[in-house]
């Protein structure tokens, strides 16, 4: 009898609940998964590149391979021979510096061991202790050789290893039409790469905050990691402070690859990526591709 009672409370009370309190605490418990999704916030539109009703042809240039690429969505807004295998020349420290920063802490501390003696260097001998974000900015800024072989040499297992690294990240990047047998791009029949497998490294490259950092400063001066040497590097890229926007970028020059850059520009927020391999202006013809971008498309 006293359970038929409780029962009978206890349905009396689930029914006043619903009819008598709909808008208290019960009825909000009900609304709680409605006023959570009302609470998010909505998905941001993607922005494209369009061509604007008023279109120019893009200017004729020497290079033997270029694109023109939207930053933000990898669209193509200018093609020249995009797959064409090229020698890429110290573009290839783009893939260094991304493959040296996914092993290695940017504060980590190496030890210099027989430091690469040609080309361009930042001055390292055996036996210098430097970290690698210093390392990085070395072979960014100055096109420092002798700081992309210390990274090799370092960040990963072996040197052979840091190599095989470069390889299996130009995959995941897809970049089809690359191989890369040295960290500084010598000249390598099988060291190769392409217009449009540049322009997707620096995507990324550019992107990371180390990279972005170097590759926009003209001259600075970095030590070592006890502060008694310095370093003087300054940038080969003639465009910095000329072109209004220039984030930077990567030259590249070999007697074999002619002159290359790869830069990003930022205007608006909206950013392009130009990627020249075998120009005899490389500066020119850059700076001719951006502001051609620019005055050409807008992003809607």
């Amino acid at each position: 009898m006293i359970s038929r009672i409780i029962a009978t409370f206890l349905i009396f009370t689930a029914v006043v609940a619903v009819l008598v309190l709909p808008k208290t605490k019960w009825a909000k418990l009900l609304e709680l998964p409605h006023a959570h999704l009302a609470g998010q916030t909505a998905p941001t539109p993607q922005i494209f590149p369009k061509p604007k009703e008023v279109y120019s042809e893009a200017p004729q240039i020497s290079a033997r391979s270029a694109v023109v690429i939207d930053a933000r969505t990898g669209i193509s807004l200018f093609e020249k021979d995009p797959n064409l295998k090229h020698l890429p020349a110290s573009t290839t420290k783009m893939m260094t510096a991304l493959v040296a920063l996914q092993k290695c802490d940017p504060a980590y501390i190496v030890t210099v061991n027989s430091p690469e003696k040609e080309g361009s260097k930042m001055g390292l001998v055996e036996g210098d202790r430097v970290s690698v974000e210093t390392l990085i900015r070395g072979m960014m800024i100055a096109s420092a050789n002798d700081a992309a072989l210390t990274l090799s040499q370092n960040c990963a297992t072996s040197y052979e290893d840091f190599i095989s690294r470069m390889n299996k990240k130009a995959q995941e990047l897809n970049m089809k039409n690359s191989h890369f047998v040295n960290p500084a791009g010598f000249d390598n029949d099988l060291q190769y790469s392409t217009a449009i497998d540049l322009a997707k490294l620096a995507r990324v490259a550019l992107a990371n905050p180390i990279v972005a950092d170097a590759v926009k400063t003209r001259s600075t001066v970095v030590t070592d990691a006890a502060g008694l040497k310095t370093y003087f590097l300054e940038n080969v890229d003639k465009l910095l402070g000329i072109v209004e926007g220039l984030d930077g970028g990567k030259t590249g020059q070999t007697e074999g690859s002619l002159e290359n850059l790869i830069t990003k520009t930022t205007r608006e927020n909206n950013s392009v990526i130009v990627s020249v391999l075998g120009s005899k202006d490389r500066f020119g013809e850059t700076q001719k591709l951006i502001e051609w971008a620019f005055a050409n498309y807008s992003w809607k």
